[in-house]
Formats: structure tokens, sequence, C-alpha cells
């Protein structure tokens, strides 16, 4: 992989310099700020709008409704806003003519596929960890009983799968011209994984376990995440070699 250390060392320059700095970290930051605050005050919230009627219904919050907030925005929010971002990674250098211009010197196409890669996970990984710092110290304001580990675990649940739905953007931008198209590619995987979670082999042996998996992490829960977390780490594998041969074959 000639030519991975410069071109990574210019998609980190890159991530620092853009939109790109703000976007990821800026969704995590407020899924981190709102969440403990947002499970902490609900039910007071709901029982002024409808007085007594949901005191009843509604258990008292816990430091688990605070992880949730975190858990819930990271699937939703967080991951939405990581696929469309990520949709033109490599598309947009092709549309550009950046790719043709530098892959004409001494440089491998699989270096420049490694290099988007590896300095999105550092983006999504050094975000996401900060974040779930952020939201620990704000759980332990509301809730100070709260533990650490079951919202580490559930985080890094989370990026283990984010990993994965990045390797498969990167095939998707590898293979088509278009970032929304490449996004879409993303979206439906995502969507695909969602719908096989319905049937319980899928669930404990692929990686449509790691999609609900932080939820029940985050809430201390047992989960059988071993072999979805192991299935996912291949798939990954998989799908950032699949990326690194579609864009060989391409003609740029």
């Amino acid at each position: 992989m000639s030519g991975f250390r410069a071109f990574l060392a210019k998609d980190l320059r890159e991530i620092v310099r853009t939109w790109r700095i703000w976007v990821l970290p800026g969704f995590l930051l407020f899924a981190a700020l709102t969440g403990p605050p947002t499970a902490r005050y609900t039910k007071e919230l709901l029982s002024s709008l409808g007085g007594d009627m949901f005191n009843p219904l509604l258990p008292d919050p816990t430091w688990v409704d605070s992880y949730a907030q975190w858990t819930k925005n990271l699937s939703q929010l967080v991951t939405f806003a990581l696929i469309i971002m990520l949709g033109s990674a490599i598309s947009a250098e092709k549309r550009s003519g950046t790719a043709a211009m530098v892959l004409t010197k001494p440089v491998s196409r699989a270096g420049f596929v490694m290099s988007k890669f590896i300095s999105t996970a550092v983006l999504v990984v050094g975000a996401t960890l900060v974040g779930m710092l952020i939201t620990f110290g704000f759980t332990l304001v509301f809730f100070p009983d709260a533990p650490f580990w079951p919202l580490l675990a559930a985080t890094a649940a989370w990026l283990l799968f984010a990993l994965l739905l990045v390797a498969v953007v990167l095939v998707g931008s590898a293979a088509v011209d278009s970032g929304a198209g490449a996004a879409g590619i993303g979206l439906g995987f995502f969507v695909l994984l969602m719908i096989a979670g319905i049937w319980g082999p899928l669930v404990r042996w692929t990686p449509a376990g790691m999609v609900n998996a932080p939820v029940a992490l985050g809430a201390d829960m047992d989960v059988a995440i071993l072999w979805p977390a192991l299935t996912t780490a291949a798939l990954t594998a998989v799908f950032v070699a699949l990326a690194v041969r579609v864009f060989e074959r391409r003609e740029l």
C-alpha cells in the first residue's frame, strides 16, 4: 500500500480543516449534553403537561434512562449522520479529479481506500469516546450511583457496528459516483440488518445482533454478543477489502 501514510496524513488534515470536524462531533456532543437531563426531567415535564395522569404510568428515572438516551441517539441520529457524511468520501475525490491526479503517481489505490477508512475510524472513535465521557459525567450529576462499565460496553458495541457501516459506505462510494447513492447503500444495509433482527438465529450469529445490543448493554443486561461482534469485525474486513477491489477496477 504505497502512499498510505501520505494519504492518511492528508485525510486527517482535511477532517480537521473542513466541515467534517464539526458535523459528527457536533451530533455526539448534542447527544451527550441532552441525554442525562432529558432522562432526569421527562417525568416532571409530562406531569406538568398532563397533571397527575402520567404519574402512575412513569417510574422514577434512573441512570438506565440516561444511558438509554445516549444509545438511542447513537443508533439513530449519529448513525444517519455518519452514513450521510461518508457517502462522498471516495466519489467526491473521483469527480473532482483529485483521485486521478494523485493516483497517477506511484501510489496504490489500496492505500487511498485504507486511508479513508482509518481516518474516518479515528474521527468516529475519538469523538464518540469524548461524548461517552461527557455523558458519564452528566449522568453522575443527576444519578450519582451510575456505573461506568455498562456505558463503556454499550459504546464499544456501537463503535464496532459503526465501523462496519463505514466499510459498507466506502464500498458504495467506490462503486458509484454519487454521494447520495453511496449513502443510500449504507442506509439500505442498515435497514436490512434491522429487519434481519426479527429472526432469532441472525441476532445470535450475525451483525444483526449488534443493532440493539448497545441499548441492552447500557441497561446492564446480559447479551450474547460474542458471535455478533466477531462476525461484525470479520465482515468489516471483508467490506474494506471489497472497497479496495471495487476502486481498483474503476476508471478514474
